[in-house]
């Protein structure tokens, strides 16, 4: 069985080395739930291989603090290390920074609090690192909409163990231009799709991107050709090119406004919307959220990229990311994540829930 009651660091190389790949949460999330049923103060629902334990003291307010069981897979950081670099004392293995360093904290936090000063719903899901639809807050908000109802959302992604509020939005089209096919050898009997595509990149060249404040955040957007494709063979002038466009934007748009801003620069070309994520306000103007400011201390920081804060956001429930690690270290085969993050972490949780 997990011990929830000791150090936090061994707690983490515990969970770290039940392996938890993509797909094979079910080990760790027996343990999670084993461990979190011996706590009476916690009323646990399990739903698939995704564990949810709260507690129902009946304060005025309810947070989430949520966390994924899985990892990407093992490139032989497994088992897992514990060892002093640079003066700095780490556990080294797949998942400590993403993110079984926050799920440590987690676990260990919601058995040391029996009576918080807010009710919280601790969630532990799976499937965070592969395809949406198979999310287990997803599969959660379908089967138990009720258990992800709160007034604040705190998502334990690594951050090194700092806030970074809400989240971008994020979106992918495809830019495409046509011409004519011709034999290279008589390339003025044609057009080419290539060559005509080098206004789309002068286009992306020229974009100034813009910085958007959102509840005190400054968010950097940025617009960016990702992939470009085209030509059938070396000797055919081509007839199509396609420039992927990536465009990360602020959580103050809607779906309308960023496509909108999207087709305004393409203008002319045909556009098509890949796929599209809308972000997350990090709502830092409500009261949970000021409080855990105040506990964590520091200077928050935008979200730069995507997480599943933005889940909690389309369900009207702000949300930050805050957990030990630096984002860096993420699905790298040196991954790692400081002992000091974890306690740090750890302290501000206690901080905010018992006062």
């Amino acid at each position: 069985m997990l011990d929830l009651t000791g150090d936090p660091v061994d707690l983490l190389q515990a969970i770290t080395d039940v392996e938890s790949v993509s797909g094979n949460e079910k080990a760790l999330a027996d343990l999670v739930e084993e461990a979190l049923r011996e706590s009476p103060h916690l009323e646990v629902v399990r739903d698939g291989d995704a564990v949810v334990a709260m507690t129902r003291q009946g304060r005025s307010e309810r947070v989430v603090i949520a966390g994924h069981l899985d990892t990407v897979p093992v490139a032989r950081n497994l088992p897992s290390s514990r060892r002093v670099v640079d003066g700095e004392d780490r556990v080294y293995g797949r998942g400590t920074c993403d993110m079984k360093g926050g799920v440590a904290v987690q676990l260990a936090v919601a058995a040391a609090v029996p009576s918080p000063v807010r009710d919280v719903t601790w969630i532990f899901y799976d499937h965070e690192e592969v395809d949406a639809e198979r999310n287990g807050l997803n599969r959660l908000a379908t089967h138990h909409p009720e258990l992800l109802t709160a007034d604040l959302a705190v998502l334990m992604e690594p951050t090194a163990a700092a806030i970074e509020g809400g989240c971008q939005g994020t979106l992918r089209v495809a830019v495409r231009t046509s011409g004519a096919a011709a034999h290279s050898a008589r390339s003025w009997l044609g057009s080419n799709a290539i060559h005509a595509a080098g206004e789309v990149l002068r286009r992306l060249e020229a974009y100034e991107a813009a910085q958007v404040l959102v509840d005190g955040l400054l968010y950097r957007e940025g617009m960016n050709a990702v992939a470009i494709s085209g030509g059938i063979a070396g000797n055919v002038v081509p007839d199509r090119c396609e420039v992927v466009v990536n465009y990360r934007f602020a959580p103050d748009k809607d779906e309308a406004a960023a496509v909108g801003e999207v087709r305004r620069l393409f203008e002319g070309y045909e556009v098509e919307l890949l796929d599209l994520a809308l972000g997350a306000r990090p709502g830092l103007d409500r009261p949970a959220a000021r409080a855990f400011a105040e506990a964590v201390g520091g200077e928050a920081r935008p979200k730069y990229g995507w997480t599943d804060v933005a889940r909690f956001s389309a369900l009207g429930i702000p949300a930050v990311n805050f957990g030990p690690a630096s984002p860096t270290k993420a699905h790298a085969d040196d991954e790692y994540c400081p002992a000091a993050d974890v306690y740090a972490c750890r302290d501000a949780l206690l901080r905010w829930l018992s006062s």
